[in-house]
């Protein structure tokens, strides 16, 4: 599918990008001893962490249905994103304790311009992973690359942050560097958040939103044998949902006829992008009940 291939392209350039900015954050970090760049580099590897979670799960989602697993793969997403949510939070911890660390012990900090050609660098590269990324993410739905999406773009505003804190060290104002720290490790830790919330809601069933079920509702509308809808449910299969409802129809219909409106039904609601699965169930209603429709 056209959709798991370009997931699988958005993550391969994320672990290539990634490694690269790894490598030469470290180096500016360990030269001048600057926290908020080794910080910088620690967010870079969990970057590569991401990126790698995002492609293994990106290729067991992709997978099809088969005996052991009648709906697909899908969730493997929302299992991975959460993977994902839960390092960016230890590394985030890990982060402010040393940043809080270096408040209160600085080191002996050294300026240096790689500094700052490395924060331009990130900046640029990591723009260009956020544009193509958030086209992906949105023209897909999917929420592994979405989280590496909202990864890049904070990558850009983090390292920002950085580039401040670098200029401030030409005049040997080095607190701003450990405060730097300490906004980078609350941002990771506040975004990781974010995306496990919304792992969590779809591993644990979230009904599907007001504005997908009002879809729904409108084909449902056209039918004007359709006297009466109840028992709706919904259950997240992958970035979609299996809907089941009820609907009520004149009790001296045929059942060829009932069915063959429900199948009519099932056909046009499945064809909506945020459904998997349409089952319907037919009930009729004698006379007494048609005239309280």
């Amino acid at each position: 599918m056209e959709r798991y291939k370009s997931a699988n392209i958005a993550s391969f350039l994320g672990i290539v990008g990634n490694v690269f900015l790894l490598i030469i954050k470290l180096f500016a970090g360990v030269i001048s001893n600057s926290q908020a760049m080794i910080s910088d580099a620690v967010n870079s590897a969990a970057d590569i962490f991401s990126s790698v979670m995002t492609f293994i799960g990106n290729k067991i989602a992709s997978k099809k249905p088969d005996e052991d697993h009648n709906l697909g793969h899908g969730k493997a997403e929302y299992i991975f994103s959460m993977l994902i949510s839960l390092s960016m939070m230890i590394v985030a911890i890990s982060l402010l304790m040393s940043s809080i660390s270096t408040i209160r012990n600085p080191g002996e900090y050294e300026f240096s311009f790689v500094l700052i050609v490395v924060c331009l660098i990130t900046i640029f590269v990591k723009l260009g992973l956020y544009i193509y990324t958030d086209r992906i993410a949105k023209r897909y739905d999917n929420l592994l690359i979405e989280a590496n999406a909202k990864d890049h773009r904070n990558d850009c505003i983090l390292t920002s942050l950085n580039l401040i804190a670098s200029v401030f060290g030409m005049y040997n104002i080095v607190l701003v560097d450990s405060i730097v720290g300490i906004i980078v490790s609350l941002w990771i830790f506040f975004i990781g958040a974010k995306i496990f919330k919304a792992s969590y809601d779809v591993l644990m069933d979230v009904s599907i939103n007001e504005e997908s079920k009002q879809k729904v509702m409108e084909i449902i509308k056209k039918y004007d044998e359709v006297k009466k809808v109840n028992h709706f449910n919904s259950t997240p299969v992958g970035y979609q949902y299996q809907i089941s409802f009820t609907i009520f129809v004149d009790g001296d219909m045929s059942t060829h006829e009932s069915h063959d409106i429900a199948n009519r039904l099932e056909k046009e609601i499945s064809s909506l992008d945020e459904i998997y699965l349409t089952v319907i169930h037919v009930n009729p209603l004698d006379k007494d009940d048609l005239k309280d429709c």
